[in-house]
């Protein structure tokens, strides 16, 4: 091989020798590669390091700026789901429908037609505006099915007086269907509260605004009022007239006073550590005045003048009437709960709603014989 040849002209003497031996050598081989074509590779390496440090910012932002603008191009955002907020949606769409529908009058097809699309083939009578919606609210709402809502809209309706004529009409055609000597004319439903049920669909809607939608899927349809339930139990004994003697009463009206009026100064010295209750303000009423109290659990009319160990809590219903800067006396009913400290009592929560007693539980199954 050429490495002998090298060796043995070193050997022989002279280093001018050796030295012009050595461009007549092939290159030495490593492991398959030669040392000549190794060091190219690690120079093109090296280079193309250094190439990808230069241009790799300058290739992100042309690749920013190369991104394509078009909403068509886009990836459409992912629509949000009908059943997370389709029965507030419908509750909406269909108390906007039936104050639409009420007010309706001939020649407001179309507008009916935004909320249910077959409108535009009806033919409506009457005035624009003729009856007068003076309130609506959500007074039902219950899933019919997967994307269908019934939706029970309240409203107050007002509409001008029949006239003499109307009313004899009215109530001849009550006697001929046998409805009683009084009918049900215009003049008498002034100011009725009404209720009217809607059916309404929900889905989704494509494209850049991709949401909830929603279309009436007929007409609203005069209901009867819900019907009036049993008021259930409270924990609270009857409500008594109020005993100025009672720290608990006295506790109860300074904090009133001070929640509605601001005349007992400053509401935080009537709360225990921890509670956070804001004032009304502006205050609307000028004095408030306790005028019965209930304690849980506590049916005797007999004074409680002393106030319990600290840590003690105690519910109250406290009605009050409150005077109005003109002099007018409003009645109001609090939930309060109470808690004992230092030998006095403090507001320890606003409640949102009377306590009521637990459902008794169902009387035992007779095993059967």
């Amino acid at each position: 091989m050429n490495v002998k040849r090298v060796f043995a002209r070193r050997t022989e003497g002279s280093t001018a020798e050796a030295a012009e031996a050595v461009p007549d050598a092939a290159p030495a081989e490593v492991g398959g590669w030669s040392t000549g074509a190794r060091a190219n590779t690690t120079a093109l390496l090296r280079w193309g390091a250094w190439a990808l440090l230069v241009l790799g910012p300058v290739l992100g932002a042309a690749a920013l700026v190369a991104q394509p603008t078009s909403s068509e191009q886009r990836p459409a955002p992912a629509a949000r789901s009908a059943a997370g907020n389709g029965s507030q949606g419908a509750a909406g769409f269909a108390t906007l429908y039936v104050s639409a529908y009420l007010r309706a009058g001939e020649g407001d097809e179309d507008a009916l037609a935004a909320y249910y699309p077959p409108a535009r083939g009806l033919r409506l009578d009457g005035a624009p505006g003729r009856r007068h919606v003076e309130e609506l609210t959500v007074a039902r709402l219950r899933q019919t099915a997967p994307a269908v809502w019934s939706v029970t809209v309240a409203a107050r309706v007002s509409q001008p007086a029949a006239t003499d004529t109307d009313v004899d009409d009215a109530k001849d055609a009550a006697r001929d269907t046998g409805a009683g000597e009084h009918g049900e004319g215009d003049a008498e439903r002034a100011g009725a509260v009404r209720y009217f049920q809607v059916p309404v669909a929900v889905g989704t809607t494509a494209g850049r605004d991709a949401g909830s939608g929603y279309v009436a899927l007929g007409l609203p349809g005069e209901v009867s009022s819900p019907a009036r339930i049993k008021s259930p139990e409270l924990v609270y004994g009857t409500l008594r007239s109020a005993q100025p003697g009672d720290p608990r009463t006295r506790a109860a009206g300074d904090f009133l006073s001070a929640y509605l009026s601001g005349a007992s100064g400053d509401l935080n010295r009537y709360l225990a550590p921890g509670t956070k209750i804001r004032p009304v303000r502006p205050a609307p009423y000028r004095d408030v005045e306790v005028e019965q109290t209930a304690f849980d659990g506590e049916q005797s009319s007999t004074v409680q003048s002393q106030v319990p160990a600290d840590g003690t809590r105690q519910r109250a219903l406290v009605s009050v009437l409150a005077t109005e800067p003109d002099g007018i006396r409003t009645p109001l009913t609090y939930a309060l709960t109470l808690t004992a400290r230092a030998g006095r009592w403090e507001i320890a929560a606003l409640d949102g709603a009377p306590t009521v007693l637990p459902a008794a539980p169902p009387p035992p199954s007779t095993p059967a014989s």
